[in-house]
């Protein structure tokens, strides 16, 4: 009975707030900060993937971005280069297509490695938006998103792919990959923008 009073009391503490000692009720804003990481969807990397696949994407990816920025949250761009075997920046091989809908204003990170994380600015940027949600597309599902995945989660962000924005060599591990992680598709993506900007 004792332990039992202990729980009630525990939960009615969380579910009220606690309270300051000057009997002021602490709350914690949590709102969602989202941020869109359009990553590697670069000329040099893009012939790798299936056809119909690259075409899906893309079309998403610029929905994705079209919908940040109705609620005027921030895109990032992500390129990946390697530093022996390029490609090297401002190449064509190194842009994205010109019909993917980015701006010359949208900060750009530049990596060497597949985490975006590793050994960029990305982590500072984020901060100084106050961001705190992340939203991947691009590609590779496999590689350079999965490790930007699992780095966002590293440094404490909550992370999410966009389903149907994803692309790798082989649409098989793409799927399995929007199975077993955390994925949004649009309709879930428009929902959460509209309750954070509430």
């Amino acid at each position: 009975m004792k332990k039992m009073c202990c729980w009630m009391v525990l939960i009615l503490m969380v579910s009220v707030g606690w309270a300051s000692p000057d009997g002021q009720k602490k709350q914690v804003e949590k709102r969602m900060k989202p941020v869109l990481l359009v990553i590697d969807i670069q000329n040099e990397y893009l012939p790798i993937i299936p056809e119909r696949e690259k075409k899906f994407a893309l079309t998403m990816i610029n929905y994705a971005i079209r919908l940040f920025r109705e609620h005027e949250f921030p895109v990032i761009r992500v390129y990946h280069t390697d530093l022996k075997f390029g490609p090297t920046p401002d190449s064509e091989a190194f842009k994205f297509p010109s019909s993917v809908i980015i701006k010359p204003g949208d900060p750009k990170i530049v990596k060497n490695y597949p985490n975006a994380f590793k050994k960029t600015d990305l982590g500072k940027i984020l901060r100084d938006r106050g961001c705190n949600t992340l939203f991947l597309c691009g590609l590779s599902a496999v590689g350079c998103v999965l490790a930007t995945y699992h780095g966002a989660v590293d440094h404490d962000f909550n992370v999410f792919m966009i389903k149907g924005a994803l692309m790798s060599h082989n649409s098989t591990y793409t799927r399995f990959v929007e199975e077993i992680f955390d994925t949004v598709g649009y309709n879930a993506l428009k929902v959460m923008l509209e309750n954070a900007r509430k």
